[in-house]
């Protein structure tokens, strides 16, 4: 009786063991398959937009002023600084490449869309990234590589309506549904920045803050950007009746008064 005791409790003992072995096995299985679920959304983006599903992580804005031609060694520098304030767009942000006319408000889009990250950025667990290498390449990486080559580069247009520009910007993009509350907001506007209109001109009135509050672009064309960060690549022209320094605390003036983030001012070398 005892040796058949012993057996007995031997083959409990096996089938306790295997029990435990196979909950364990369970609950590694379930522990993956969690996992697995946990990072499948992250990499995940619109088909249409290129944009993360929940929107887009931040929004950038490049604003390229064609209303006076360029010479070729600014937009040698132009194209340079473009391609970098293009390469600080994270993965999941949203750029939108602007050309500004000569009628207020009036913006050409080159360029929109999201940078969907190429294939270093997504897990090989969940995503294709050969598959996410051709999408960057072919929706964001090659076409604002070739984008420089595009800009406009006419004769002088009869208005330089800057700060209209930037009003529609803000409108458009800064506070539309792709804005998320508390992402980053970026402009950058490729200019010489003399704001020349029929409601004000800095070729009439000079750089003196005052006339400018006084004129009627104050209150047509004043718009809140809201802590949007700006930078400004600084186009130089022979020809204007103020100096550079004078003119870049206009603006950084402008800026502030305007809720946003004076960033800096990148003067574009070459003289225009």
């Amino acid at each position: 009786m005892a040796r058949r005791s012993r057996r007995r409790k031997k083959g409990q003992s096996g089938l306790i063991a295997g029990a435990v072995g196979l909950g364990m096995l369970c609950i590694a299985i379930l522990a993956g398959f969690a996992w697995m679920w946990s990072r499948s959304g992250r990499d995940q983006i619109d088909a249409s937009t290129n944009c993360p599903l929940n929107g887009p992580t931040s929004l950038t804005a490049v604003l390229i002023d064609a209303t006076d031609p360029i010479s070729a060694t600014t937009m040698a520098d132009l194209k340079n600084e473009f391609r970098k304030a293009i390469g600080r767009v994270e993965p999941g942000g949203y750029v939108r490449i602007y050309t500004l006319n000569s009628d207020p408000g009036d913006l050409t889009v080159m360029f929109d869309g999201c940078n969907p990250g190429d294939g270093a950025t997504v897990d090989s667990w969940t995503n294709n990234p050969a598959r996410r290498q051709r999408k960057w390449e072919n929706a964001f990486g090659d076409p604002l590589n070739k984008l420089p080559d595009q800009i406009p580069n006419a004769d002088s247009a009869s208005q330089s309506p800057i700060m209209a520009g930037i009003q529609k910007i803000k409108l458009s993009l800064f506070d539309s549904s792709l804005a998320k509350q508390g992402s980053a907001k970026r402009l950058v506007v490729a200019s010489d920045m003399i704001e020349h209109t029929s409601l004000y001109s800095q070729y009439r009135s000079g750089l003196d803050y005052q006339k400018y509050l006084n004129s009627a672009a104050d209150r047509t064309y004043g718009t809140s950007l809201d802590g949007a960060d700006v930078t400004i690549l600084y186009i130089d022209r022979a020809k204007k009746p103020f100096q550079s320094l004078d003119h870049a605390e206009f603006w950084t003036q402008w800026v502030q008064n305007h809720h946003g983030e004076f960033e800096k001012l990148v003067g574009l070398e070459g003289l225009n």
